[in-house]
């Protein structure tokens, strides 16, 4: 099962803003080579509203490809149009990668049922697991305790990513879960306490810049250093913070850069750091990477 320090990777572009799909390999296989134990493409972090379909499938394929088994794979194919996602997630899937992630609809915002019946879709029409993401402050919606334990019981449903920042809301849904339906941490700041109430890990932003501390800090409180794991969780504090100065992911494609790579521009609606907030990153990257 899915455990650990998942990177939700950065799509790096070219300048004209095409994917420089030679920089994503030196991504993946950096991330490889530094203890990431999976790999979240085209999720938020991604940049995935910003790419088509076709490119989309490019970017799974050519991921799949360069990490060839080495390490898990989880696509990010969500949409608020349930026939979409399941026609999407279907063709995904044929490409090899090894689960899915799933956001909760928004904008349309369905109901109780109606969200129910859209993951439900998308699990019967698969073979690999998926991920439920909740993101409130991205779709204005908020996954019900409920609706997330209905949910759990679907055989190919395997576990959530829990990004709404409430520690009580994760806390019951650890409580009352499957014992083989996994959390992760969708949060850089709230890892070690949602590891303390029952979660696997982390599908993380900061892993992009500092990809073994975080598989280490996970490591360390699975294994039972739990003072390891509080060291680094409150050491890295500062440096996750920044990370979200402005709206992610335009202040970790600055910090890739910082670490040399070359992740390239945005697409809009999104633009590069302002002067002010430029400074305030760089300031706390050179304290973290000299």
């Amino acid at each position: 099962m899915f455990k650990g320090s998942f990177v939700a990777i950065v799509t790096p572009f070219n300048e004209d803003l095409s994917v420089n799909f030679d920089e994503l390999t030196r991504l993946l296989n950096w991330h490889v080579e530094q203890q990431t134990d999976g790999i979240v493409i085209l999720g938020t972090t991604g940049e995935a509203p910003t790419l088509s379909e076709a490119e989309k499938l490019k970017v799974f394929q050519h991921t799949v490809q360069v990490i060839n088994g080495r390490l898990p794979v989880i696509a990010g194919t969500g949409s608020n149009d349930t026939l979409k996602t399941v026609s999407f997630s279907k063709q995904v899937e044929s490409l090899g990668v090894d689960g899915l992630l799933i956001v909760s609809p928004y904008y349309n915002k369905g109901n109780r049922q109606g969200v129910i019946r859209h993951f439900t879709s998308v699990a019967d029409a698969v073979n690999i697991p998926i991920l439920l993401y909740n993101v409130p402050s991205r779709t204005g919606v908020n996954l019900d305790v409920d609706v997330v334990l209905e949910l759990s019981r679907h055989p190919r449903i395997v576990g959530l990513k829990e990004a709404s920042g409430d520690l009580s809301y994760a806390t019951a849904i650890c409580a009352k879960k499957p014992d083989d339906f996994v959390v992760f941490s969708g949060n850089d700041d709230l890892i070690l306490p949602l590891l303390s109430v029952g979660g696997v890990g982390v599908i993380s932003v900061a892993a992009n810049v500092m990809p073994s501390a975080m598989h280490e800090l996970v490591f360390a409180f699975l294994e039972g250093d739990i003072g390891h794991a509080r060291k680094l969780q409150l050491d890295y504090l500062d440096l996750i913070h920044a990370l979200f100065i402005e709206t992610n992911p335009i202040p970790v494609k600055a910090a890739v850069s910082h670490i040399g790579f070359k992740p390239g521009g945005y697409r809009l609606p999104l633009a590069p750091l302002s002067e002010e907030n430029r400074e305030v990153l760089d300031e706390v990257l050179r304290r973290y990477f000299s």
